[in-house]
């Protein structure tokens, strides 16, 4: 009962978390410099246009009605119209969007088994030459920007050693899976078409693993120590001297309670992978909702930024729910109680 109330009082916050958002991201979005129906109409727009478009996007009411009106809009999915490709906002994320979820899922699927193999790895061997080999690659990868080392790989197997694709989703030649999802791997395995799946994964690659390399590394470091530091606890001594076998306790016994604190740090960074994937996008020539909304950002389209900054936004939260409930679940205390 604690644990429903744990997760209940998080969605609770989630939702208050959204709304502040969504005032914070209306705000913002009105105080640009600027008036939005000329940066919306363009320079040549006549008086009477920029009246009609003020009056049709409630323009001319007070602060508070705007946000009535947006906020009712943003929840049956209208979002208005992007001066930049002069159709629905949501109608561009939905085309969009599928791109970024497709390399920041690979990136964090990366993320996640990358630190925890190196992790274990450096614990296991801890204070050897492989060890600090690990330790020296994770402090490299941590203090190399993503956009560096994608420039990098971009150069890597792009011109040096041009053994997998880098631009683009797709190869010249390679049609398109039939859209079911928008994510060519999954549409491809869906349509039973392994070859446009594996030259899609090789598509995605080089992105995933330059969003993904700093937050694989630091985690790495995060799972290492917890597990060193908790090889001197007294309860693990204690069960290898009644026999417990050393596989069991280091998968079980040790492996589980270090992971909390990686775990946490994992969530942050997975959901800051839709946030630091717009350079990454723009470098690679990827067509995600980041790079629509770096776009967007340089064509002052209000309404595409707003609707990309709030997907964004609770993107971010969802994460942080899944992760306080994993966190929840391997820490007993809080889920015993109840997140006090």
């Amino acid at each position: 009962m604690n644990f429903k109330k744990f997760i209940f009082n998080r969605l609770l916050l989630s939702i208050v978390v959204i709304f502040g958002l969504s005032i914070v991201i209306f705000c913002i979005a009105r105080i640009v410099p600027g008036d939005p129906a000329r940066m919306a109409l363009g320079a040549t727009a006549t008086a009477h246009a920029l009246e009609t478009f003020r009056v049709e996007n409630h323009l001319n009411e007070p602060l508070p009605m705007q946000y009535v009106y947006w906020i009712k809009g943003v929840l049956t999915g209208d979002f208005g119209i992007s001066t930049m490709t002069k159709r629905p906002v949501i109608q561009d994320m939905i085309e969009f969007l599928p791109a970024t979820l497709e390399v920041v899922i690979l990136a964090a699927v990366f993320l996640v088994l990358g630190s925890i193999f190196l992790g274990r790895l450096a614990a296991k061997h801890r204070d050897t030459v492989l060890d600090a080999a690990i330790r020296v690659f994770s402090y490299a990868g941590v203090a190399i920007p993503g956009f560096v080392l994608a420039v990098l790989l971009l150069l890597l197997f792009g011109y040096v050693w041009p053994i997998i694709p880098v631009l683009g989703r797709l190869s010249h030649g390679i049609v398109a899976p039939p859209r079911i999802t928008g994510m060519y791997t999954l549409d491809s395995l869906m349509n039973g078409n392994l070859a446009t799946f594996w030259d899609a994964f090789l598509h995605i690659l080089t992105p995933a693993l330059a969003l993904c390399a700093g937050g694989m590394f630091q985690e790495a470091r995060l799972v290492r120590n917890a597990m060193t530091e908790n090889m001197g606890k007294d309860y693990l001594a204690a069960m290898e001297g009644y026999g417990v076998p050393k596989r069991l306790i280091m998968n079980k016994y040790l492996f589980k309670p270090s992971l909390i604190p990686a775990v946490s740090c994992m969530g942050m960074d997975i959901a800051a992978l839709m946030s630091n994937a717009f350079l990454i996008e723009v470098i690679f020539g990827w067509p995600g909702i980041s790079k629509y909304g770096m776009n967007a950002m340089l064509a002052k389209d209000l309404n595409a930024i707003s609707g990309v900054i709030l997907i964004f936004g609770t993107i971010f939260v969802v994460i942080n729910i899944i992760v306080d409930i994993i966190v929840a679940y391997l820490d007993p205390r809080i889920r015993l109680g109840g997140g006090k």
